[in-house]
Order: structure tokens, then sequence, then C-alpha cells
């Protein structure tokens, strides 16, 4: 079956950067903060196959802990803050921070599994 939703790579991941559907770009892709719907709106796309799973938490576990490890260990040889700084500081940032990418990498880990494998794929026996 022919699909007339063809995209480029770049594309498709770029839809789901903005929280799109990755085949036609149109659709919402979340329902609610990190939510992904059944079905998008705007073309049928099912997304009950596309499970970003851990991936994207790890992902976001290993960039933040990376920037706020770097940046407390400036604050710590610049200005040698008592510790009660660091954890006013560096706790707001991890919250915020892990706010703000868990749904980036998780748009971006259903974008890429819809364009590198295939949506019809079978379900295995045993459910995975």
């Amino acid at each position: 079956m022919a699909d007339e939703h063809v995209h480029g790579t770049g594309r498709i991941l770029g839809f789901g950067l903005r929280g799109r559907c990755p085949r036609c770009g149109e659709g919402r892709l979340f329902e609610g903060l990190l939510t992904v719907i059944d079905r998008c709106p705007a073309c049928g796309l099912g997304f009950g196959e596309h499970d970003a799973g851990d991936g994207p938490a790890v992902a976001m576990i290993f960039v933040l802990g990376f920037g706020v490890v770097g940046l407390a260990w400036v604050l710590e040889v610049l200005l040698m803050p008592p510790l009660w700084v660091h954890a006013a500081v560096w706790i707001p940032v991890t919250l915020a921070g892990s706010i703000a990418l868990l749904r980036p990498l998780k748009e971006l880990t259903i974008a890429a599994q819809y364009r590198f494998r295939a949506v019809d794929e079978p379900t295995l026996p045993g459910g995975s």
C-alpha cells in the first residue's frame, strides 16, 4: 500500500520535535504533558506500536546530569558556596530541566521509531 504521506528523515524528526504526527505533520502527538494519543486525528496513524519506553528518560538523565554536575562543579570552584546554596540552586534547575527535556526527547523517539521501523509490525507472541 502506497503511503501518500512520504517525507524525508529530517522532516519526520522535525514533525516529532514539534509534537506533531510524524506521518502527516498535522495531528498532535500528545494528550496532556506526556500521554501519547492512540491515533492521529488528521491521518489516523495508530501510535499503539510506538512506545518510547525508558529511552527518553535515560537520555535526559545523561544530558541533564552532565550539565548540572558540570555547572555545580564550576560554581563550587569559583565561589565555594555553602551546601544549602547548591541545594537551593540545583534542585529547581534539575526539576525544571527534567520537565523541559522529557517531552521533546519522547517526541523525537516516537518520530524516529516511525521513520526507522515498520509501523505495521506484527505483535510477537507474548505481547512483545
